[in-house]
This record gives C-alpha cells, structure tokens and sequence, in this order.
C-alpha cells in the first residue's frame, strides 16, 4: 500500500487547520503589520520545498509556505471580520479599526454636548469593548 496520499492529506489538513487561529491571535494582538513576515516565511518555505529532494518533505514544506501566503490576505480579511463585529476588537487596538474612530468621535460629540466632558469620558471608554 502507498500511504503519500493519504499522509500529504493529513499534513495539509493539519497545516491550514494551526494557520487559522494563527491568524486570529496575529490579527488580535498586532493587527496587519506582521503582514511581511508571512511573506518572508512563506517564500522561504517555498523555496526551501524546491531544494527538498524528498517528495513527502518538500511536499510539506511546499503547503506550509502556500499556507502563509494565504494568511497574507486572511490576515487583511480577518481585520474586516473584526470590523464587522464578527470577532473580539483588542481594546489596546481599537482606534486602528475604521468603525470604531467614528463611533468614538461619536461619543466625544455627545459627551461635549452635555458638558460633562470627565464623567463622560469614563463611561465612554467601556462602550465601544465588547465581552
């Protein structure tokens, strides 16, 4: 019997299954900078897999660096799916989501128009987090 098949399935199911909450707690914790670093792992790995001349290994190989290429553009998407409300927003990050700025400059208006400007500034902090 021949297990390659079977075993590159396997290999590859496993691979995109650890990129997907890679590429959560990436985009949570450091949002889209760490963007080249998927490339620069991405490429070495698809370069690495042209050396490699074991067709299993380099066939691993080859599916990981495919894989981080991928999580480039996941990461992008991902930042959107936390726009949308879909996922957790980072309350350390949270001015660099383009829904949120509005919706604190929102806040700063309503709070200005009731003069309570240090109060409001307090409650307003907690409103834009989600649980």
């Amino acid at each position: 019997m021949h297990f390659t098949g079977l075993l590159l399935a396997i290999s590859t199911f496993i691979i995109i299954g650890v990129f997907h909450p890679v590429v959560i707690k990436t985009e949570y914790y450091f949002g889209t900078r760490p963007w080249w670093l998927f490339l620069v792992a991405g490429l070495a790995c698809v370069g690495a897999s042209l050396c490699i001349a074991d067709t299993i290994l380099s066939a691993i190989v080859g599916v990981t660096g495919a894989s981080l290429l991928w999580s480039i553009g996941e990461l992008f998407e991902q930042k959107k799916r936390v726009e949308r409300g879909w996922f957790p927003i980072n309350p350390k990050r949270k001015a660099q989501y383009s829904n949120h700025k509005e919706q604190d400059a929102d806040d700063k208006a309503h709070c200005s128009s009731l003069k309570e400007q240090d109060s409001c500034d307090k409650d307003a902090s907690h409103t834009n987090e989600q649980p």
